[in-house]
């Protein structure tokens, strides 16, 4: 069985055997009365890695957007929503929006767009508060960071990044030879960018595959987050297990991660090759999630089956924009070339021969 479907970016999956002991998995009390021992230790790491002053642990980003876009809606500002950001944080704007907050979309990295509407906010005294995706999965390329930080600071706003889908893959001191970058920071150190209106949230699952979240910020802010937050006032905080499973994510992204992230980049690579001689596209940029482009000679839906029949695990999901279906593949840093060849043969095979579509069933 070949998996292309999970998005365990840099291949980590932290078994039991590999994390230290721990006593018990919760401490029966909510976030703001008692977190496990190590999750100040793992948030001060993670701020580092990431370029923020400071940070705090959460279970979920749907934790963090769901207070902190509260807390700050409490204030007279505006939230600027890139049009391309995922759902999560998409509900944490609403919830704002239900409470009185004014909500304005603009074009997906717009920076342009989202300068006037910044300032038509201004001159109604309201700070800007902008929220967007670190990095879009479906195009593979960052926010314009840098300019949108520049309209946030001019007028004491917040860049609000979920940075989740760049955490682990982008760095620092990117080029041509290393487009991923160094360290594995994210879209900040990868934007080479340092701002203390710039608010960080992210999840692990992805790249780090731990299923913990986290929000780095200013001091003062993040510190404004543990004292005003509700979940963290009626909500366990995030496990024993997961605390200790996101060191040892941090301790392997030093020793092997920019190893692994260079592996990945090879199959990414690779398979964008094969796809050309085939005479096939695909959307995603650089980034390991690759969607086919749509083609006369691809059935997304037939092609899914028919690869699943043969042990290849894809992911069938629906267009951003609209509702035809898009087929995508995954890569992680446990692929070898050979499982790439393997699935390019198999493309062939069923794009190509006179038989594919029997082949489909």
């Amino acid at each position: 069985m070949l998996d292309f479907s999970s998005a365990l970016y840099l291949g980590l999956r932290h078994p039991s055997s590999a994390l230290p002991p721990w006593e018990r998995l919760t401490t029966g009390r909510p976030a703001a009365l008692g977190e496990p021992p190590a999750a100040r230790a793992v948030a001060r790491r993670l701020a580092r890695l990431v370029g923020c002053a400071h940070a705090v642990l959460a279970p979920s980003t749907l934790h963090v957007f769901w207070d902190l876009l509260g807390l700050l809606s409490k204030e007279r500002v505006a939230i600027y929503l890139d049009a391309g950001s995922y759902p999560i944080a998409r509900w944490g704007v609403d919830r704002a929006a239900a409470r009185g907050t004014p909500v304005r979309r603009f074009p997906s990295h717009d920076a342009g767009s989202l300068e006037s509407l910044v300032r038509h906010g201004a001159l109604q005294g309201l700070r800007p508060i902008v929220v967007t995706d670190g990095l879009c999965p479906a195009t593979g390329q960052p926010a314009p960071v840098a300019a949108y930080l520049e309209a946030t600071r001019r007028f004491e706003g917040y860049l609000v990044m979920d940075d989740t889908q760049a955490l682990g893959i982008l760095g620092a001191q990117a080029g041509p030879g290393i487009p991923y970058g160094r360290g594995g920071g994210g879209t900040l150190r990868w934007a080479g960018a340092s701002s203390a209106n710039a608010i960080v949230v992210s999840s692990l699952a992805k790249g780090f595959g731990v299923p913990v979240a986290m929000l780095g910020g200013d001091e003062a802010l993040v510190r404004r987050f543990e004292e005003e937050s509700e979940t963290r006032a009626h909500c366990s905080p995030p496990s024993a297990a997961v605390v200790l499973a996101a060191g040892s994510a941090l301790a392997l992204n030093t020793a092997h991660g920019d190893t692994l992230r260079r592996r990945l980049l090879q199959r990414v690579r690779q398979f964008r090759a094969g796809l050309v001689r085939l005479r096939l596209a695909a959307n995603g940029n650089l980034f390991p999630v690759q969607t086919l482009m749509p083609a006369p000679s691809v059935d997304p839906v037939g092609l899914h089956k028919g690869l699943r029949d043969r042990g290849v695990y894809t992911v069938l999901h629906r267009a951003r924009a609209g509702q035809d279906p898009r087929m995508s593949f995954i890569f992680t840093a446990r692929h070898s070339a050979r499982d790439v060849e393997v699935l390019l043969d198999l493309l062939a095979e069923f794009v190509w021969s006179p038989q594919a579509e029997h082949s489909w069933g």
